[in-house]
């Protein structure tokens, strides 16, 4: 099978609003989250969020891409822009059958639902939908959006795996291409859920953290004290690109793709398995993917959203993957910085991972007061302060409702 590699990356997020500033955020722990903006929170157990900031759409799409898409869309347009540009992919000397878009979404356009419903509720003399509605509404059409914007003919298509779907949509570019496929998949996910339908569904669920006096500490996977995870909204953008096809032109190649698995742990439609059953598989089959050993990686990205359940099962599953005192394998979890992005997640961390391997940093978990006793001190967790590392392998957790588990495993490209 062909080699799969990422030339060009694309962030936006809570904590910036493209690659090096998300980048710089994430290695000096600056929580993205605050006070709802969007709406009065007021009636909701949760009051904050980590929305996006000084974001204006009009910065980078015209008129029309603004009024036919919902939110979610153009945080995947913006972060594409910015991810093309990187690659210095001429989509205009290539075949544009062999380029293809597959991207991920856990909600799709949520704030157009909502404000649909309303405006049609509201009006009893003149009932009407607006002729955008489904073109907004439905999770495909960041793809199609994203291939309409550059003329992309290839493969395209949506990926839907709750909080593991921008994985998943990795994981599906990085196997069309080395199945020889396609040249270039644009992939990633976005995700716009801080929406009154959205975030009351979920304060109704009590799986938000409800430290309203201080949101920026709220996200603090590992703490005895966290009590939920801290929704965010965004999107981040990788070009993956066959090998031969990066050399020929002379591109940038920031990392390899070297594996990735998906597995379920059919077993709650929102709670992870408490033993990590499903989580280990992921792992140990990602592992073999990439035709790698456990002692071969040397940093993993936690999904730890700061669940009290969540937390402990991913630790044990890494434990029967990597054994109880992995030394060599240094751990964050990126989420008590940015917030959990939701679908956006895993491509967001997938960049972190990236930038770990190429800059030879690992950012600190910020937040974590006092160590839950679940969590051994054989864990190599990086807490506080990022560290210094030589980073060769890199692997990438994301897990979502109904026991969906991604992973994806990156190494250094030599």
């Amino acid at each position: 099978m062909k080699r799969v590699v990422v030339t060009g990356l694309g962030a936006l997020t809570p904590v910036g609003n493209n690659v090096n500033d998300f980048w710089n955020s994430v290695k000096e722990g600056q929580s993205g989250a605050a006070g709802i903006t969007k709406f009065d929170a007021s009636r909701f157990r949760t009051h904050f969020a980590s929305e996006l900031k000084e974001f204006n759409p009009k910065e980078k799409l015209d008129r029309n891409e603004i009024k036919r898409t919902d939110p979610f869309t153009q945080y995947a347009l913006v972060s594409t822009i910015e991810a093309v540009e990187d690659s210095g992919l001429d989509f205009d000397s290539m075949d544009p059958f062999d380029t293809g878009v597959i991207w991920g979404t856990g909600q799709g356009g949520m704030l157009t639902f909502e404000e649909e419903v309303r405006n049609y509720a509201a009006n009893d003399f003149e009932p009407r939908f607006s002729p955008f509605f489904v073109p907004r509404l439905i999770m495909n059409m960041a793809a199609g959006m994203i291939s309409m914007k550059y003329g992309l003919m290839g493969i395209n298509y949506s990926t839907v795996s709750a909080c593991a779907t921008s994985n998943t949509a990795i994981m599906d570019a990085f196997n069309y291409i080395r199945w020889g496929k396609a040249k270039v998949i644009i992939t990633g996910g976005s995700e716009a859920p801080i929406t009154e339908a959205s975030f009351g569904g979920f304060s109704a669920m009590k799986a938000m953290s409800t430290r309203n006096d201080d949101p920026a500490t709220a996200s603090r996977p590992f703490d005895t004290d966290r009590d939920g995870f801290v929704m965010g909204e965004g999107a981040s953008t990788l070009i993956l690109e066959e090998y031969e096809h990066a050399k020929a032109r002379g591109a940038t190649i920031y990392a390899e793709v070297s594996g990735a698995a998906m597995t379920a742990d059919a077993y709650h439609i929102t709670a992870t398995h408490p033993e990590g059953l499903g989580a280990a598989e992921g792992m140990r089959r990602a592992l073999k993917d990439g035709e790698l050993n456990p002692e071969d990686v040397d940093h993993l990205n936690m999904h730890a959203t700061s669940t009290p359940v969540g937390d402990i099962s991913e630790i044990k599953a890494i434990q029967k993957v990597f054994g109880d005192t992995p030394d060599h394998l240094s751990i964050t979890a990126t989420k008590s910085i940015t917030g959990h992005l939701m679908g956006a997640a895993g491509a967001a961390e997938a960049i972190a991972s990236i930038k770990a391997i190429t800059d030879g940093v690992i950012p600190g978990v910020i937040n974590t007061v006092n160590r839950d006793p679940e969590v051994p001190e054989s864990m190599n967790i990086v807490f506080g302060d990022s560290i210094e590392k030589d980073v060769n392998v890199a692997m990438s957790n994301t897990f979502g409702f109904g026991g969906h588990n991604g992973i994806v495993v990156f190494k250094k490209f030599k």
